[in-house]
């Protein structure tokens, strides 16, 4: 059973402290794969090696580089879905990879409607993070298409995406809301990022 908690997961104190923390999380990602590489990029010429160091920064750090941009730039998605959406209490099951990093996590809406959603851009594991119930979590959004997840508490908001991509049908209700916070497509689609 679902149990509504705020109006809007945005007016839960510790959601919002948790988004700023989110913010600087991502940049930290930006500026940690952006800085060492162009402050070696400066260096050419004036140290030695320096060349043989941007180098090999680049080829090690470029295939994350889009990934923590695009997640930076996202993360506008998770205030929109917060501040549409309330949180809704809700039993899960954190499901696990084969290396026990959590590839997904399972959330019964309805005795006959489970949904499986995928933690992005990283796999998170929401069950540790201070929290002492790692059977229940937070959801803002909309189960069709996606939204925002945290541990009970709203501190740790992280955006989740259905598992398996499937057209939805376009319209019914919340499709509207779903399409403007940008969880879904015009097409009905569930946005990936």
């Amino acid at each position: 059973m679902s149990v509504t908690l705020t109006k809007a997961a945005w007016d839960h104190p510790a959601t919002v402290v948790g988004y700023k923390r989110l913010v600087v999380r991502r940049m930290g990602w930006v500026i940690s794969l952006g800085a060492p590489p162009l402050t070696a990029l400066a260096c050419i010429g004036r140290v030695p090696h320096a060349a043989w160091a941007f180098g090999l920064m680049l080829v090690l750090g470029t295939p994350y580089l889009p990934w923590v941009i695009v997640a930076y730039f996202r993360r506008r998605r998770v205030a929109s879905v917060l501040q549409a959406y309330p949180w809704r209490d809700l039993p899960c099951r954190h499901q696990r990879r084969v290396n026990g990093s959590p590839a997904t996590v399972a959330i019964p809406f309805r005795e006959d409607f489970t949904a499986i959603f995928r933690i992005i851009p990283f796999p998170v594991p929401l069950a540790t993070l201070e929290d002492g119930h790692p059977d229940r979590i937070w959801f803002a959004g909309d189960p069709r298409f996606g939204g925002v997840v945290s541990p009970v508490g709203g501190h740790y908001p992280v955006r989740v995406v259905p598992h398996t991509p499937r057209r939805e049908e376009c319209g019914g209700e919340g499709f509207e809301l779903a399409r403007r916070v940008g969880l879904a497509r015009g097409s009905g689609k569930a946005t990936r990022t």
